[in-house]
């Protein structure tokens, strides 16, 4: 199996076709699988999955909950789909998002392949709101490697999360920062430490802002501040783990979040 594609899913019959139609398209010449987990959704949305399932057996590997997990306080990711992945790389794509480019995992697996010395891969993603496009996200205009201090820097909205692709050793690595925060954030760090994050600049995925069962809404959404605050334990637990050589550009980011932190409490 060269990929594992985790797709987290909950409440997101208006958009989860779009993603298992990303999926199912992809042109390939190895094999690969997507694990697309429900967090037990009222509105339809297992249905969906299964009725994919059952078109594609061979590609998608749907896990159904009967229960929500999240509000068991599972780290979905973590505690239940690690066990499963079997790829050589990881790609992520949450169930509102989507795959717009047939050979996007061609071209993500083709260009780490390229470079043994790098973990992890993002790419260009359109941004839409209400349906319409907005931006893009990640809008570099050629290939490049991002250094580790930018990667920090960027606090994670610097590329969209359905782009990224990182290597099976990097991404189940168990390490402080991640047992901290287990975020997209500290995935891109996490990736990135060995020699940067590499960048394609070819636009493939489709991020969608604003949706109210977005995974980031359900985990962030109003308790925003109180989520900046576990932002900044987590950068000094990497501060540690990396015996400070990426001090500067964890500063700095703590200062961005203790800003924001204080307009917020003003406003």
């Amino acid at each position: 199996m060269m990929v594992s594609v985790i797709c987290l899913a909950y409440n997101h019959k208006a958009y989860i076709r779009d993603a298992l139609e990303g999926f199912v398209r992809q042109q390939t010449d190895f094999p690969f699988e997507v694990l697309v987990h429900d967090d037990a959704s009222t509105d339809g949305t297992a249905e969906i999955i299964r009725e994919y399932a059952e078109r594609y057996p061979e590609t998608i590997r749907p896990i159904i909950e009967t229960e929500n997990q999240y509000s068991k306080e599972v780290v979905i990711a973590r505690d239940i789909l690690f066990p499963l992945v079997r790829g050589r790389y990881i790609a992520l794509c949450e169930g509102d998002d989507y795959w717009s480019d047939p050979l996007k995992l061609s071209k993500q697996v083709a260009a780490l392949e390229a470079h043994p010395e790098l973990d992890i891969c993002a790419h260009r993603a359109l941004k839409k709101r209400n349906g319409k496009p907005c931006g893009h996200v990640g809008p570099w205009c050629r290939q490049r490697i991002i250094s580790v201090e930018r990667v920090i820097r960027g606090g994670g909205g610097f590329v969209a999360t359905c782009t990224l692709m990182c290597r099976r050793e990097a991404y189940l690595q168990d390490t402080p920062m991640r047992r901290e925060l287990f975020f997209d954030y500290t995935l891109q760090i996490q990736g990135s430490l060995r020699g940067g994050m590499l960048y394609l600049p070819d636009c493939m995925a489709v991020y969608r802002r604003g949706v109210p069962s977005s995974w980031t809404a359900r985990n962030i959404g109003r308790h925003k501040t109180s989520h900046y605050m576990k932002f900044i334990r987590m950068l000094d637990t990497l501060d540690s783990f990396t015996e400070g050589r990426y001090s500067s550009a964890i500063r700095a980011r703590q200062r961005r979040y203790k800003i924001d932190q204080f307009f917020r409490k003003v406003l």
